[in-house]
């Protein structure tokens, strides 16, 4: 008996996903470790990219977007802020809430990091990849971008 075409689809979807998955996992491990200590949590990362890439947000605008507890972002908040790699600042519009914004030295402290990693994962890839496999991943890079913005 043949399988329908769309199980066989649903199969290699699920099979591409953990193998993505799995790569994804290995590559963020070894650039993590790569990065020497002391490294700073995924947590502490996202919330610091997120202030970098977005802007100000407002502590539920953050838990929201980087889908943390609000009990687990407050901990982060406060290391952040008594490291001085963010601020708080009242919200005109409403008091009650307060607004962050990453500091220079938390600009710095992400930028260091991430220099580190590229420059490992640079290395890497002018030792293990051919040209052409270089321009199969600059595209793939895009396409994992997309799917995790979606």
């Amino acid at each position: 008996m043949e399988t329908e075409p769309d199980v066989d689809r649903a199969d290699e979807l699920a099979t591409l996903a953990r193998t993505v998955r799995e790569g994804v996992g290995r590559l963020n491990w070894r650039m993590r470790f790569e990065a020497g200590p002391p490294a700073p949590g995924p947590a502490v990362l996202a919330v610091l990219s997120r202030l970098y890439r977005g802007g100000t947000h407002t502590p539920g605008e953050l838990a929201d977007a980087e889908r943390i507890h609000p009990q687990s972002l407050t901990r982060i908040l406060a290391s952040l802020a008594e490291r001085e790699l963010i601020t708080r600042t009242p919200d005109p519009a409403d008091g009650r809430r307060s607004l962050i914004d990453i500091t220079p030295a938390g600009l710095r402290e992400l930028r260091q990091y991430s220099i580190a990693r590229e420059t490992w994962l640079a290395a890497a890839l002018e030792r293990t990849l051919s040209p052409t496999e270089q321009e199969l991943l600059r595209l793939a890079a895009g396409l994992l971008a997309r799917i995790a913005d979606s």
